[in-house]
């Protein structure tokens, strides 16, 4: 019976290690707060039409997965899309 329980402790605690690797470390910030930023920033950007372009169309992805509850890609397309403007 010891061995039975010892058992179930040890696969708990193992199961809990992989639980814990599986969570990420950090959240996503809120899209809409990064939308926002994104968007003050380009207000004042002074970019070329082809960047222009590729800014509309990462903020466009990134409103679409807004909208779906996808912060973290949204996050990832809103932040190219910094990086287009050099912010």
């Amino acid at each position: 019976m010891k061995t039975i329980v010892a058992a179930a402790v040890l696969n708990a605690i193992i199961a809990v290690g992989f639980i814990g690797v599986a969570i990420p470390v950090h959240a996503a910030v809120p899209c809409e707060e990064m939308l926002k930023e994104m968007r003050t920033a380009k207000a004042s950007a002074k970019l070329s039409d082809a960047d222009m372009k590729k800014v509309e169309d990462l903020e466009t992805k990134a409103v679409e997965r807004c909208n779906a509850d996808d912060d973290t890609r949204s996050d990832k397309f809103l932040t190219e899309a910094m990086q287009v403007m050099g912010k």
